[in-house]
């Protein structure tokens, strides 16, 4: 009894050349992303935009701006529970933007292989 492969699936070598094809293509289109992605710089604010971060793709902060009202002697503790929000919002901001930038190529190569 003869089985039939899905269409994709076979073919041999010249299919196999194909998808290593596929594969160096996708690897450079995410090489080039990566390097687009990681110039990007994104500005985040936090306390109601008292605490503003500047980050880059790379996840290096570039500026950090605190209003002066937001700074009281006898409430550091807020002040800084307000930076570390504001820190962590851009550096998620940074790696959700990542992921779906890389999940336009890699989702629609995935979905050609399998």
């Amino acid at each position: 009894m003869k089985s039939r492969l899905p269409q994709g699936f076979g073919g041999g070598p010249s299919n196999m050349q194909g998808m290593l094809r596929q594969a160096q293509k996708m690897q450079e289109e995410m090489e080039a992303l990566k390097a687009e992605l990681d110039l990007r710089e994104y500005d985040v604010a936090a306390g109601g935009g008292m605490v503003n971060v500047k980050i880059n793709g790379k996840k290096q902060i570039l500026a950090l701006d605190i209003k002066p009202e937001i700074v009281d002697p006898d409430d550091v503790e807020t002040l800084s529970d307000i930076i570390i929000a504001a820190v962590n919002q851009a550096i998620k901001t940074v790696e959700e933007t990542n992921e779906q930038e890389m999940s336009k190529i890699t989702g629609n190569a995935m979905s050609g292989l399998f």
